[in-house]
This record gives structure tokens, C-alpha cells and sequence, in this order.
């Protein structure tokens, strides 16, 4: 075993603690820095002690190896974490990293939907089935609050309330915020609840909302496999991702003229710079627009 792995769960411990990051962002820390402390080893360094140039050399193999910048981008900023803790900490007198720099990484626009293509996919759910009122519903959900996939197929009965129109959503680290549901959310999640929740529970008083086997959670994987057979169905030909009706929800927004800094509350968003690749899809937009239907485009 690497000698570094036990100070690695100290961080991973720390980060968990402090600031309760989610398995999903501790797991991706553990594989960057075991995979660092993995080439440190093979040239005669450590975590705490690596040559000043054993880094920028590791880029240039690993960009050799066909890895995009992007990579070592996400790379170094998990390093940068790391070190800052251990300086913090008193484990080491400088940071190592402190001179080390890649070209400027420019955000790619995320996939998105045109408003009437999400109509479209909203609409193709058999809404005579159970499950098809079950996937109406966690559409409508998901594109009307701009929920992650995660945050959506978690979500459970007593985070929902109908009548004041707004859920309860338990986002990354463990944060919760309010979203409004708007009128079809409502609707639909009404209809929902009325009839395919209880024909598809075991026992209708378990919490989830959106039950799939053993009245447990639908998975996530589960939920994007039934997305994407309903967009088949709704003619849908571009590349979808897990976050598209997220991503959907922001810019439509943007484009109807809301507040960046309300649609980071929205979107539970801690850094106001995450939020911003939206206004270059927004922006994107506008110039296909412009180009169409201008005379001079």
C-alpha cells in the first residue's frame, strides 16, 4: 500500500467534516490524489515532499496519453485543495503547487434543449399508465425547478408541500433550499399522488416520492434510462446528459429576462461563477436567433 494513504483519509476525513462534502466529491478527491501519490512513488517523492517539476511533467505525460486539458485542470485543482489543507495544517512550510500553471480552460456549453423540444419531451410519457404519470411528473419537476437528477429521485413526501407550491430540496454538501414548484409541477405532481404513487408502493407510507423497486428510490440510472426512451419517443435527436432539462431550466430563464443571481439561489449554486457558462448559452442562443431571422444576420 502507498505510504500516503493513510494522510489522504486524514484530508478526505477533514473535507467530510468541515465542510460535508458528498461521497461523490470525496471519491473523486481519492482517485485524483491516489493517482498523484501513485507517480510521486515511481519517481522517489511524496505527497508532502514532490519535486518541484515532478507535476508539470506529469501533465505533459498525461497530455501525451491523449488526456484533455480539461483533466488536468479538474487534476490540479484537487491537488491545490489537498495542499492548502496541508499547509493549514502546519504538514508543510510552502505550497508545491504555488508555481504552477495551465493554459485557461474555456467552460464547454452545456447540452441543453430548445423550449419547444422540452415541451415535447414533457408530453411523451403515457399518461394512462402509472409509470408514464410517474415519469409526467418527475419531468415536470425536474425542468420546473431545475433539480439535479440525484436531488429529484431523492426527494421524499414530506419535502413537497402543495399548497404553499414549493420543495424542499437537499442538495450537494448536504445544503437544503426552497424551490417553487410553478402551476404544472403542481398539477402534475398532484395527479401523481392522487393514483400511480399508491398503485406502484408496496406500502404508500414509506417516504419516497418516486418509488421504484421495493418501494425504494427510483435510481438514477433507472430515471435516465426512462428519459431517454421518452425522447426517443418525442423525436428528439441531439445528445442528451443527465443535467439537459437542468441545464434547460436555467437558460430559459436567462432568456425570459431572470436575475443570474436568482437563478443561483434556484439552481443551489454556491459560487455565482458556476452559474455564469449560462449566460454564455443564453447569449449563444440569441446569436442563432439573430443570425436566422435578422435580414442582415
Amino acid at each position: 500500500m502507498n505510504r500516503d494513504i493513510p494522510l489522504l483519509e486524514t484530508f478526505l476525513d477533514a473535507l467530510w467534516l468541515e465542510q460535508g462534502a458528498s461521497d461523490h466529491t470525496l471519491a473523486a478527491y481519492r482517485r485524483d490524489l491516489e493517482a498523484w501519490a501513485t507517480h510521486l512513488e515511481t519517481v522517489g517523492g511524496t505527497l508532502l515532499s514532490p519535486e518541484t517539476a515532478a507535476l508539470p511533467a506529469w501533465f505533459e505525460e498525461r497530455r501525451a496519453a491523449g488526456y484533455q486539458l480539461a483533466s488536468n485542470a479538474r487534476l490540479l485543482s484537487s491537488l491545490r485543495r489537498f495542499y492548502r489543507w496541508a499547509l493549514a495544517e502546519g504538514l508543510i512550510a510552502g505550497d508545491p503547487l504555488s508555481e504552477v500553471r495551465l493554459p485557461r480552460v474555456r467552460p464547454a456549453l452545456p447540452d441543453t434543449l430548445d423550449e419547444d423540444e422540452v415541451e415535447r419531451l414533457l408530453a411523451a410519457p403515457d399518461v394512462t399508465t402509472d409509470l408514464g404519470l410517474r415519469d409526467r411528473a418527475m419531468l415536470e419537476v425536474l425542468y420546473g425547478c431545475g433539480l439535479r437528477v440525484s436531488e429529484l429521485v431523492g426527494l421524499t413526501t414530506d419535502a413537497v408541500n402543495l399548497r404553499q407550491g414549493v420543495v424542499r430540496v437537499r442538495g450537494k454538501g448536504d445544503k437544503d433550499r426552497l424551490v417553487p414548484l410553478g402551476e404544472e409541477a403542481v398539477h402534475w405532481l398532484t395527479r401523481y399522488l392522487r393514483t400511480a404513487r399508491r398503485a406502484l408502493m408496496h406500502d404508500a407510507a414509506r417516504p419516497p416520492m418516486f418509488p421504484g423497486r421495493g418501494d425504494a428510490c427510483l435510481t438514477r440510472q433507472a430515471f435516465w434510462h426512462r428519459i431517454k426512451a421518452h425522447a426517443r419517443t418525442a423525436g428528439i435527436q441531439r445528445p442528451l446528459s443527465p443535467h439537459t432539462l437542468r441545464h434547460a431550466f436555467a437558460t430559459h430563464l436567462l432568456n425570459h429576462g431572470a436575475n443570474l443571481r436568482v437563478v443561483q439561489l434556484l439552481l443551489g449554486h454556491s459560487d455565482l461563477s458556476t452559474t455564469q457558462i449560462y449566460t454564455h448559452v443564453a447569449q449563444a442562443r440569441l446569436e442563432a436567433l439573430h443570425s436566422v431571422h435578422h435580414p442582415r444576420g
